[in-house]
């Protein structure tokens, strides 16, 4: 099956601007699409400094939406927003005072992988930090989804006035220059120890990420403070480091003292779900999401975090079959009930709901259906107006053609 390669190197421009992300471009642009991907062939979309949001959010869905594996290499700077304190990849537009209008959330980044098989998915980093972004990453660290792998690093900001290089990433697309793939564990090692001959303070001073959903998370924190420290900031302390122990086998237990086998593990309806939607089962699929939204419902109760996830995979299941409408109806309950159980309507949950809502709502060919939809989606944008400035006057001026239609 064919692989897809999302290529992304985003960074501000001007003195915003701590790396020069866009400068490997041309190196993994070099690599053969197959190695890219590690498949026999592959899609390759390719992202140079992007200036909106949405342009970067409509190539990774369309990205994660596509059957067969999926790679994203991503080099660039994080920085968090002043108001809820998250991280966003900065964008060409982006400074500190605009962070939340004009870069990436992270979160997104999730929100749009949550779904695809396990396994079928990796994202190779190279980011670059300011100050404040350095401090809350050494507790909070990044995630890419419960089913993708994460391999990369993350630095702390270079020296004033200095714009860094982005040197794993380069050391990555140069050892697949060769033709050859090895596997991404392996790689990532080979492309950390061959920056590290660029840049001898990485291997103590960066954040080192590897994720992989088979194995326990590893988040290996720098063992120094960074070589420009931040005044007051103090590096965690690294993780243990789990040892192999081999121990003689014990003797056999005698039949009647032996625990019974274990029973199986349960099935996974998330991969059960995906396979479905891969195969073009889609009513297959959201019988299964509702079944699990029910069960949800009696264990847990209406409004908990448990009922609302399913009522997210009915909502991106809808979207997958090409209900345009029902997937709209869907995200509109969703943003209701985050409302209702006191979310702040800047929330990102809340504000996903009611973006995706407003996107679905576009894509009603019912004029009908589209003409009943319309003032509860107005209603929720006077509430939460998102990022997308006129997005309340968009909603409305589709209504008025709509209305003007009867």
């Amino acid at each position: 099956m064919p692989g897809t390669v999302l290529l992304l190197a985003a960074s501000p421009a001007g003195k915003s601007c701590l790396v020069d992300a866009a400068s490997v471009l041309p190196i993994l642009a070099a690599v053969a699409p197959d190695v890219l991907s590690g498949t026999d062939t592959a899609n390759v979309v390719e992202l140079a400094d992007p200036l909106e949001p949405q342009a970067v959010l409509t190539r990774l869905r369309a990205a994660a939406t596509a059957p067969g594996p999926l790679t994203v290499f991503l080099t660039g700077q994080l920085q968090l927003d002043r108001r809820q304190r998250l991280p966003h990849l900065a964008l060409a537009r982006t400074t500190p005072a605009t962070v939340r209008y004009t870069g990436f959330p992270w979160h997104w980044i999730r929100e749009e992988l949550r779904l695809r098989t396990p396994g079928s998915t990796a994202v190779v980093v190279d980011l670059h930090t300011d100050a404040e972004t350095w401090q809350h990453l050494a507790t909070q660290p990044l995630t890419v989804g419960p089913g993708a792998l994460l391999y990369g690093r993350v630095a702390p900001p270079p020296p004033r006035r200095a714009v860094a290089s982005p040197t794993y990433m380069k050391s990555v697309a140069t050892i697949l220059r060769s033709g050859h793939r090895p596997p991404l564990a392996h790689l990532h090692q080979q492309a950390l120890t061959r920056s590290s001959g660029e840049d001898p303070e990485a291997a103590r001073r960066d954040i080192v990420l590897t994720v992989d959903p088979t194995q326990p998370m590893h988040h290996t924190p720098p063992a120094q403070p960074p070589m420009h420290p931040v005044p007051g900031f103090r590096p965690a302390p690294p993780s243990p480091v789990p040892v192999q122990v081999s121990l003689p086998a014990p003797a056999p237990a005698p039949a009647a003292l032996m625990a019974p086998a274990p029973s199986p593990p349960p099935s996974d309806p998330h991969a059960e779900i995906t396979a479905a939607v891969e195969s073009g089962r889609h009513a297959e699929a959201a019988e299964l999401a509702g079944r699990q939204e029910q069960e949800a419902l009696r264990v847990h109760g209406p409004g908990a975090d448990e009922v609302v996830h399913w009522m997210e995979v009915r909502a991106d299941l809808a979207m997958f079959a090409g209900d345009a409408e029902l997937s709209c109806r869907i995200w509109l309950a969703v943003a209701d009930v985050r409302l209702a159980a006191g979310q702040d309507p800047a929330a990102p949950g809340v504000e996903a709901a009611v973006d995706r809502a407003h996107h679905q709502w576009g894509r009603i060919d019912d004029s009908a259906r589209a003409r009943e939809l319309g003032p509860a989606l107005a209603g929720l944008r006077l509430r939460v107006p998102g990022r997308r400035q006129g997005a309340l006057d968009d909603v409305q001026r589709h209504l008025s053609r709509l209305q003007a239609q009867v």
